[in-house]
């Protein structure tokens, strides 16, 4: 088992503490501090709560070689392991997904739920996400004035979406929302999460008993059916995979809603583009660069090396805890010229907001689909839609693990 790597007392006052803060007034770029060592420094040791020192990826190219590289492992049980916070560590020890699991662990978990998420299959989706986004802008239309986006729109879209997929009434939808945002919030306390974490748990692992007397069309019931039937996992096991599914297929996709619409109002000229056009490639390639551009996951990837790496003169040893920080990659220069600018015309589709290599998300597909759909029809249907409330005044998720805004006044 690898050891954990010491750092003196003299060499700890010269990382920076990290996470970083965003600048004042500029809510869609990433900390100036990260992306100075982008330039000055692309591999850093930084300090994090518990007083460790990983080391901090910032560079595009770097990060993918990195997500690439066997020797680097998402098991958050390895020595080394940069955990977010006490939270997440308390979370992480009772949470076991194939998140934070190697290969070939990993990929065994993986494969049982990669089906429904495969192109093909998410995109005989689409008019059914379709007639969810109409709906729930007609209702927008028939409402009053003004209205929190989040709540009204961009929250219910990939929730319905998700319930469906997965087999999750959706009149639950408060209930595991609100345990959610308690898992994502960094200020939430190890008992909060805990607790959070288990009711998710127990509430699906509930309903896969359902689903195993009273099996339906939908991902649970396979889950429940075929894999835990047949003894390929354990129920708790396929608990723990809804848990996932159910709070990241909703929770991503929601703030980025939120914030791809203020950031698209915040850029006029843009939104103009998007809003005019009925060209999908137009929209889709809207959408990679609103991701790139935006890049919700905002706390890092985290990883821990199993053996030394070297990168670039510098030396990753084996037991170092590795944050690769997607936010800056996106914004580097090397690879997306004037990184700093919103340009939805612009061929982003190489970023790394879902991530790079085994671990790469695997609702991606589904993400773009929604966003497609949304982007293409919410500004087009409501062309005068606009913010209800200062620019200023919004409420911007700094403490969330995943990047948004915490309500979306608009009008139209």
């Amino acid at each position: 088992m690898a050891e954990i790597s010491t750092v003196t007392p003299s060499e700890h006052l010269e990382h920076p503490d990290y996470p970083m803060p965003r600048a004042a007034g500029c809510p869609f770029d990433p900390p100036p501090a990260l992306l100075t060592l982008q330039e000055q420094k692309p591999l850093a040791r930084v300090r994090i709560w518990d007083g460790t020192s990983p080391w901090l990826v910032t560079r595009y190219d770097h990060m993918r070689a990195l997500l690439g590289d066997a020797r680097l492992s998402a098991d958050t049980a390895n020595p080394g392991y940069p955990y977010r916070n006490a939270a997440g560590r308390a979370g992480d020890q009772i949470r076991r997904t194939f998140l934070t699991m190697d290969d070939p662990e990993h990929a065994r978990l993986r494969r049982m739920v990669t089906a429904p998420f495969a192109i093909k299959n998410v995109e005989a989706l689409r008019p059914s996400v379709q007639t969810i986004v109409d709906g729930l802008i007609d209702r927008l239309l028939d409402g009053p004035r003004p209205v929190d986006l989040v709540e009204a729109f961009a929250t219910p879209v990939p929730s319905l979406v998700i319930c469906e997929l997965l087999g999750v009434p959706y009149d639950d939808h408060d209930f595991f929302q609100r345990n959610t945002r308690v898992i994502v919030r960094r200020t939430s306390t190890p008992e909060e999460v805990v607790a959070a974490q288990n009711a998710l748990v127990d509430y699906l692992d509930d309903l896969l008993g359902d689903k195993q007397a009273r099996p339906g069309e939908d991902l649970l019931s396979t889950l429940a059916g075929q894999r835990v039937d047949a003894g390929q996992m354990t129920r708790h096991e396929a608990a723990q995979m809804g848990v996932l599914l159910l709070s990241a297929g909703h929770e991503t996709t929601a703030n980025m809603i939120a914030l791809g619409t203020v950031a698209l109002l915040r850029h006029p000229d843009q939104l103009a583009l998007l809003r005019d056009t009925d060209d999908p490639k137009v929209v889709a390639a809207a959408v990679e660069e609103l991701l790139r551009y935006l890049s919700i996951a905002h706390s890092g990837r985290r990883r821990v090396a199993l053996e030394d790496i070297e990168i670039d003169g510098e030396v990753i040893r084996a037991g170092d805890g590795v944050i690769l920080a997607g936010e800056a990659a996106n914004r580097d220069p090397r690879v997306f010229p004037d990184p700093d600018r919103l340009d939805v015309t612009r061929d982003a589709r190489q970023h790394v907001a879902f991530g790079f290599g085994v671990h790469q998300c695997l609702g991606q597909p589904l993400a773009r689909v929604e966003l497609q759909v949304v982007y293409s029809t919410l500004y087009s249907r409501i062309p005068t839609l606009e913010l209800a409330v200062d620019a200023d005044r919004l409420d911007y998720k700094h403490d969330g693990l995943v990047y948004g805004v915490y309500e979306l006044p608009v009008t139209w």
